[in-house]
């Protein structure tokens, strides 16, 4: 594997990223919290696009993976932005996001804010919104009077760590509350036994989504990663359903 190549997004704020070149739209997979371009979906997307000459970009938000930069100082707007410089400087043409749980949220903001370089979106147990309802009240007044929680986590040996600064931002880019204008093609897949991200909140989205070409796949046995093999090629034939062409 060569090594990554960099963006410079703003003074003093770099990201890495991994681009394949290939026919379009171009797949731009957006990583969950915490997580980095390296995961176990981000890796078979790259080797399904060298098979298949696909166009492929995975990346590392600020602060995470190898993109340099402190952890707790990275805020939810932040990393909207790292993810719409990467739509602006680096990939051609129309794209295809693929946000897994936070990364989710991402793609949907940048669908918004870069409605015609959409192609279609495609969920991965997304998570928008989840500063509001994925803590509890106790958890919330930790955040704000501390400046940060640290969780035990059941996919690391290091705890998961919400900073004031994230929350806070997180917060103030909610958008389950309105219909939601993105009129791109929309997939969502969601695990029934997500135990982070609740599968109801897919038919939420999928309702608030003014597009017409909307889909929901449950899996009834899925969980929140989404990684087996079986959802590794339900993945990959989602992708593949959607128009290569806007």
């Amino acid at each position: 594997m060569t090594e990554p190549q960099y963006l410079d997004v703003a003074p003093g704020r770099r990201i890495a990223y991994r681009q394949r070149g290939g026919r379009g739209p171009a797949v731009v997979f957006l990583p969950g919290y915490a997580s980095d371009m390296e995961g176990g979906k981000a890796i078979a997307l790259d080797a399904w696009a060298g098979e298949t000459g696909r166009a492929f970009l995975r990346f590392d938000y600020g602060g995470c993976g190898v993109s340099p930069g402190d952890f707790e100082m990275q805020t939810a707007e932040g990393w909207r932005d790292d993810v719409l410089a990467l739509i602006d400087q680096v990939v051609e043409g129309p794209v295809i996001l693929v946000g897994s749980s936070m990364g989710g949220w991402m793609m949907l903001h940048a669908a918004l804010a870069r409605p015609e370089r959409i192609a279609g979106l495609v969920g991965i147990a997304a998570a928008p919104d989840f500063t509001s309802w994925g803590f509890t009240q106790d958890q919330k007044m930790t955040i704000l009077s501390e400046g940060r929680l640290a969780q035990p986590s059941i996919y690391s040996d290091q705890p998961t760590v919400t900073t004031r600064a994230f929350w806070q931002s997180g917060e103030a880019l909610r958008l389950l509350h309105a219909p939601i204008g993105i009129d791109a093609p929309v997939r969502l897949l969601h695990g029934q036994r997500d135990p982070d991200v609740p599968w109801a909140y897919a038919l939420e989205l999928a309702k608030l989504v003014r597009s017409a070409d909307v889909q929901t796949l449950l899996i009834k046995d899925g969980d929140h990663r989404l990684s087996r093999p079986q959802d590794i090629a339900l993945l990959i034939a989602t992708l593949e359903a959607l128009p290569e062409q806007p």
